[in-house]
């Protein structure tokens, strides 16, 4: 039966108020929750539940997880939210609501930091993502591990972009992040904050005329019906946290603590799998349904960003955090 936001909201209600979990109540239930604003069959939504048949597997069926995915449990911000006070188990975050919260986010974040994919998979593979993921535990959080996004480009209602003064004028949709609120100013766009769900009738009513994200993205939310031009600026490769609520961490036992943040770092090679696979797909789809796709001027808009590495990268952990990632290059 097919679950709408309305029902997930009142689930989840009845959940909070009922979440004040023991270790061995935690065991009698063992069902643990887990958000994604994605659609169903996304390459993270799909690697969660693989990582819930993996859970399973190791308890005898004793633990697994139920994922709601499609924003049903709302925002990534607000899950973020209830994740911190144990009313949700995990969630599925990108990098960029988080850069506030989580400096080391930032860096992650910022637009030309990684060169290619592989780049960014050393980078969060390594001493980088350890760090990243330490720190949130700060904020009663447990970073299970790091899924890919992809690299983000631009799209738009109007007209194809290949310099930064191509987007002067155009107001481009942008995460809830002041990195990148900044950076698509540096860039020429007129940056627009606006949550995830509400792109597709934004770009419809011209409330805004872009926005930028990744080609599985760009198509599973059906945003090229309406947005005809991509842009290849590759300017952010923001990657995606897998985040545990530390009061469900504290109600398993060590042994179950360890299958599941085991079960979460196995899920990243299935995920990058069908990353790769999704991606070449989307991208397929799309342009064969008319979207125009340009490339842009690499070296212009790497320096429209310089600025922000400068603004960004005056404390000195981040810019130590920041020269470990481009030593990876």
């Amino acid at each position: 039966m097919r679950m709408n936001r309305r029902d997930a909201l009142i689930g989840l209600g009845a959940l909070c108020a009922a979440r004040t979990r023991t270790a061995a109540a935690l065991s009698s239930e063992g069902l643990m929750t887990a958000a994604d604003v994605h659609v169903d069959g996304y390459p993270t939504v799909q690697a969660v539940r693989w990582m819930s048949e993996r859970i399973a597997a190791q308890t005898d069926g004793r633990l697994r997880i139920r994922v709601y995915h499609a924003g049903q449990l709302g925002r990534e911000s607000d899950t973020v939210d209830l994740a911190r006070f144990g009313a949700l188990d995990i969630t599925r975050v990108n990098f960029a609501p988080l850069n506030n919260a989580f400096p080391a986010t930032r860096v992650f974040s910022l637009p030309y930091v990684f060169g290619s994919v592989e780049h960014m998979r050393r980078a969060v593979d390594g001493k980088p993502g350890a760090a990243v993921l330490e720190q949130f535990q700060r904020r009663e959080l447990v970073g299970l591990a790091i899924y890919d996004a992809g690299s983000r480009s631009f799209y738009n209602v109007r007209r194809p972009v290949h310099e930064p003064k191509d987007l002067h004028g155009l107001k481009i949709r942008v995460p809830p992040s002041d990195i990148f609120i900044a950076a698509i100013a540096a860039l020429g766009g007129n940056p627009t904050p606006l949550p995830f769900g509400e792109v597709y009738s934004a770009m419809q009513t011209h409330l805004i005329e872009g926005a930028e994200n990744n080609w599985r993205t760009f198509h599973t939310s059906r945003q090229f019906e309406v947005a005809h031009y991509w842009s290849q600026s590759d300017h952010s490769y923001s990657p995606e946290a897998l985040l545990l609520s530390r009061r469900t961490y504290d109600a398993l036992s060590a042994s179950d603590r360890e299958i599941v943040v085991e079960a979460a770092r196995a899920s990243v090679p299935y995920m990058r799998t069908l990353w790769d696979k999704m991606e070449a797909e989307s991208r397929a789809l799309v342009l064969a349904a008319g979207i125009k796709a340009n490339d842009v001027d690499l070296p212009a808009f790497r320096q429209a960003a310089a600025p922000i590495h400068e603004r960004y990268l005056a404390e000195p952990s981040l810019r130590d955090l920041f020269d470990s990632i481009r030593g990876l290059a």
